[in-house]
């Protein structure tokens, strides 16, 4: 399999021609920047490889990086993690109830508001540049593997 550095390269290497496409099809400026955004924390941050308890993205999150040792335990490598609509999904929810506990026990310890709801508008963006590393991560993982199996790579 590619090395962590690998997928990066290839991820954040093919972010300019999304962008380039999106500003093609006319998207807007804003759901561009959100999408830059979500797209590039993906990629640094919440890679498919957090299935591992060592890896380029776990060590990113440094101090916090013991969040992700229960997912690691909880998915084995190249399983659900590696699921093409799956896999961000269960990274998204594993976050989300990780955020709702911390705002839980913030809102009753110091009276936090109650969040608002978030528009489409606003989440197809985000989810889009969630998504769309995972699936270059793993179509890469998978065109390594068949290369290998055909003898067209060593090592």
């Amino acid at each position: 399999m590619p090395r962590g550095r690998a997928h990066l390269a290839f991820e954040l290497g093919t972010l300019p021609g999304w962008v380039a496409i999106g500003a093609t099809l006319h998207v807007g400026r804003t759901s561009l920047v959100i999408f830059t955004g979500a797209y590039t924390v993906a990629s640094l941050f919440l890679s498919p490889d957090l299935d591992l308890a060592r890896s380029d993205p776990a060590r990113r999150w440094r101090g916090a990086r013991f969040l992700w040792r229960p997912y690691a335990a909880l998915f084995r490598h190249r399983g659900m993690s590696h699921s093409p609509l799956l896999g961000p999904l269960t990274r998204i929810l594993y976050l989300a109830a990780i955020g709702a506990g911390l705002w839980f026990v913030l809102r009753e310890v110091v009276g936090l508001p109650s969040l608002q709801p978030v528009t489409w508008h606003l989440a197809l963006p985000v989810l889009a540049g969630l998504y769309l590393p995972h699936l270059l991560h793993v179509v890469l993982d998978r065109a390594v593997s068949l290369g290998r199996r055909a003898g067209l790579h060593r090592g």
